[in-house]
């Protein structure tokens, strides 16, 4: 059976859950669920994410997470097998860290209170499976984005968004005293019945409005084949590397030309190649491709020596 096709287009916005492979855990301890959340930075700055929420369990993680471009594809592959590259060197594994396909429900964010809905369904995640003692609030699970909700805007990662949240529980600003209000109406949410209003977002691929879900088939409808999904996804991200590629040439004083006459190991070329690593979801080998470096081999190896010399 063919794989199902991912939908992206501009500010979507996703609850994205993935397991570790055969159930087992994905963090063994908080050093690992330190590095995830970096990871998760990272990514962001990469892709441009905005994260309205995140909950970090012992065999899976749920995430919230709008995209402002259509890459939501390209992102997760990157940050998944960074995270997961990172785990198995950490703790001397290998192999698949994660379980399949990670699983997104497209979320309706037109402010019906679809995306409280999620919000908070990832938010008592830690409550329903008992890692937060009842007598214990909420904000004392540390691994989810609830207590940087809690805390002054300068304490939380510059990648979090909380205004669509507060806006979806009525508060108007984020204060001491729109914070306050919001812990209370979550504390109170805990203690009340499930009811049907989570099932959609453990069974379903969308959760909206009937005209949003239809206008998610139209587009579904209309973009037939992963194989134009495929060039999409890879046009959004290519155009930001050369767009990146273009601002360093023009900065250098560089020509086109100059990319293929220059040694592979220029130390400019080393520098722009770790600038597209860093800001972008291009493949090393794309990269040693386009600014004429060798193999992806040399190429990492000259990554590599950059990062020991303390290069930035």
């Amino acid at each position: 059976m063919a794989r199902k096709l991912r939908v992206e287009y501009p500010g979507a916005i996703y609850h994205v859950m993935s397991r570790g492979d055969r159930r087992e855990l994905i963090f063994m301890d908080d050093a690992d669920r330190q590095r995830f959340v970096e990871t998760l930075g990272e990514v962001c700055a990469k892709t441009g994410w905005q994260v309205h929420a995140y909950a970090l369990m012992p065999n899976h993680f749920h995430l919230v997470v709008e995209t402002p471009q259509p890459n939501l594809v390209a992102g997760m592959k990157w940050f998944l097998g960074t995270y997961t590259s990172r785990f198995n060197r950490r703790h001397k594994l290998f192999g698949h860290l994660f379980s399949g396909r990670y699983k997104s429900l497209i979320v309706d964010g037109s402010g019906s209170g679809y995306l409280k809905s999620v919000g908070d369904y990832v938010h008592l995640n830690p409550a329903r499976a008992k890692l937060v003692a009842v007598h214990v609030p909420l904000k004392g699970f540390a691994w989810s984005s609830w207590p940087a909700y809690l805390a002054a805007p300068s304490k939380r990662p510059a990648w979090l968004r909380v205004d669509r949240l507060l806006g979806e529980w009525g508060i108007p600003k984020d204060s001491p005293a729109g914070r306050q209000r919001l812990e209370r109406a979550l504390e109170e949410r805990r203690g009340a019945e499930e009811g049907e209003e989570f099932k959609p977002i453990r069974r379903g691929w969308c959760l909206g409005e009937e005209k949003f879900r239809k206008e998610l088939l139209t587009q579904m409808s209309e973009r037939i084949g992963a194989e134009h999904y495929g060039e999409e996804r890879a046009e959004t991200a290519e155009a930001l590397a050369e767009q990146i590629i273009a601002e360093e040439l023009k900065r250098r004083r560089w020509k086109e030309a100059d990319l293929k006459t220059r040694p592979k190991g220029d130390s400019n070329k080393v520098a722009l190649a770790a600038r597209l690593r860093t800001e972008t979801t291009m493949t090393v080998g794309w990269i040693a491709e386009r600014l004429a470096m060798g193999t992806r081999g040399h190429l990492n190896h000259l990554l590599y020596r950059r990062r020991k010399l303390g290069g930035e």
